[in-house]
């Protein structure tokens, strides 16, 4: 980044690295991870992990958000094919909500 760029960004990987993640060994075994420094966001740039957001409200890159109204619906999708594998012990109505949640956050980021 040359610093001209004043865009708020979303991580490329924010559904499957966030905060969430790199507090699950801090709660397991009591080792607190470092937020990376730098991260590679929606729309391919690599920006400092403090131009992005998790919120769609702030994201202000359109690209970014575009990939980040698709990751989420694509998670959902994901959720509900889970829900009706073999094996699954998670209530139905729970992954519904999961999905439906994803799908606001995604029609949120496509509103922008």
């Amino acid at each position: 980044m040359d610093g001209t760029d004043r865009h708020v960004h979303v991580d490329a990987r924010m559904l499957r690295d966030g905060p969430a993640v790199r507090g699950m060994p801090a709660a397991t075994f009591g080792l607190v991870g470092d937020a990376p420094s730098t991260v590679t966001t929606g729309c391919g740039q690599r920006v400092p992990y403090a131009m992005t957001s998790r919120r769609p409200e702030s994201v202000t890159c359109l690209p970014c958000r575009e990939h980040a109204a698709a990751e989420h619906l694509r998670q959902a999708e994901r959720l509900e094919r889970l829900a009706g594998s073999p094996g699954t012990t998670v209530p139905e109505e729970q992954v519904r909500r999961a999905a439906d949640r994803l799908r606001d956050l995604a029609r949120r980021f496509a509103d922008g």
